[in-house]
């Protein structure tokens, strides 16, 4: 059945009318949250470079990302606060003790469902 189809079956015309257009959305799955894990994590690696610190982020750590960030309702919007939540508080939180120094490259990956950090090798 075509949307359309399917939106006159349930609505009168006098409000399908007053509609100016139907836009269709598909839930984003988990590869797709995973590419835009990537990609907001890659904005995170810019703001750090600023600070002469280098981002690398293994597969785990953005599947784990993706996982916490997953809502099949709310499609990205937990995405962006798991990012905040699981990386970019508790990175901070380590540069601010000193963990981290200008010229570091700092790996994120994810052990035992948690992200953890440690300077590259």
């Amino acid at each position: 059945a075509s949307v359309m189809g399917v939106v006159q079956a349930h609505f009168r015309p006098e409000f399908i009318n007053r509609l100016d257009e139907i836009v269709v959305f598909r839930s984003l799955d988990k590869a797709q949250i995973r590419k835009i894990a990537r990609i907001q994590t890659e904005y995170l690696g810019k703001r750090l470079a600023e600070r002469q610190l280098r981002l690398e982020i293994s597969d785990k750590a953005i599947d784990l990302l993706g996982n916490v960030g997953f809502d099949p309702v709310y499609g990205a919007r937990p995405l962006k606060r798991a990012i905040q939540q699981q990386l970019e508080n508790p990175l901070a939180r380590q540069i601010l003790e000193g963990r981290f120094q200008p010229g570091d490259t700092v790996h994120v990956d994810a052990q035992g469902g948690q992200i953890v950090f440690a300077p590259a090798q």
